[in-house]
């Protein structure tokens, strides 16, 4: 029996993710579904945000469909995805961004740099430690070179090599496991990278960087299909998967039914092609193509549709697309 858990989290996530489930139990009602709660609503009923059993419950499913978790500036709460990602050793962030004329993969580490928890707060000083260690350049190098060759083989390394030594052992890390791997791979400054990923987005295929760049950049990369609203992501690990809008919690616009689903139903797609179900990933991607067709839009991306119609009428694509076949 193939397990899923569903995190809906805080905010949108409420809105955004049951969409993307009864996608996914029209495609494989046989699966298992179990709600796991966590996030800034539950700390607020309880006094924490995700417990050790949470974690334990997660560690049970095949796949992990999760929604969105605010995390308020306070120094003494510790973010629920951050403590997630290290739990399950969630060390790959694939990050996709296609539209007309590019197909870019962006692979985030995802458990090490600015990201890594290791901060001492103080009354004149705030630090946090930058790690950047062999291990994880090496398997996130290595997750961006298998990337690249299911896809053109093309692999640009994104850095700060001219300002930050961690970055000179990260880019060169990568670099050697490249040459190794025989893949054709270039290197370029985070901020150049940036700015000519916007202006020339076909001329990248799979690109690779550490945590903090990895956020930014995939978040800016979304201006290129529409807004965080469209864009999906994956959390792999050696022996768990989550499955993720890139979009937060929007709690400026949670609960009024305008939230765009289509990044939740993107990361429903590629948690059944993680699954070996392509066929259905491909099934979720078509319905989305179909309604946009139709004239039927979110607001954001200039129609005038809520969070629950564009979700009924893609759920309706897809069961008319199951009784067709």
């Amino acid at each position: 029996m193939t397990r899923i858990a569903i995190v809906e989290g805080d905010g949108i996530g409420h809105e955004v993710i049951p969409v993307a489930q009864k996608a996914l139990e029209q495609i494989h009602p046989e699966f298992e579904y179990f709600p796991v709660d966590v996030g800034y609503g539950r700390w607020e009923q309880t006094g924490c945000p995700c417990a050790d059993g949470d974690i334990s419950a997660l560690k049970t499913a095949d796949a992990i469909l999760f929604g969105a978790v605010t995390t308020p500036p306070m120094k003494d709460y510790q973010s629920v995805v951050l403590r997630i990602r290290k739990a399950l050793d969630l060390y790959a962030n694939l990050r996709p961004v296609k539209g007309d004329g590019f197909d870019i993969m962006i692979v985030r580490e995802n458990t090490e740099g600015l990201y890594s928890g290791i901060e001492d707060i103080g009354p004149d000083r705030a630090t946090t430690l930058r790690v950047v260690s062999r291990k994880g350049a090496e398997r996130i190098a290595r997750a961006a070179i298998r990337c690249a060759g299911q896809r053109q083989g093309k692999l640009t390394v994104g850095h700060k090599a001219n300002v930050l030594k961690s970055d000179v052992f990260f880019r060169d890390i990568c670099l050697a496991e490249a040459q190794k791997a025989g893949v054709t791979c270039n290197d370029k400054y985070i901020d150049a990278l940036g700015l000519d990923l916007l202006q020339h987005p076909g001329a990248y295929d799979v690109i690779v960087t550490t945590n903090i760049f990895g956020d930014i950049l995939s978040d800016v990369s979304s201006y290129l299909v529409g807004g965080l609203g469209l864009v999906p992501s994956a959390n792999i690990g050696d022996r768990f998967a989550l499955f993720e809008p890139v979009h937060g919690s929007a709690p400026d616009i949670a609960g009024k039914d305008i939230a765009n689903p289509i990044a939740a139903l993107r990361s429903a797609a590629m948690l059944l092609a993680h699954l070996g179900d392509r066929e259905g990933a491909v099934r979720i991607e078509s319905a989305i193509s179909m309604v946009h067709s139709s004239g039927i839009r979110t607001r954001d991306i200039g129609g005038s549709a809520g969070t629950r119609e564009f979700g009924a009428a893609v759920l309706r694509s897809l069961h008319q697309d199951s009784t067709e076949h």
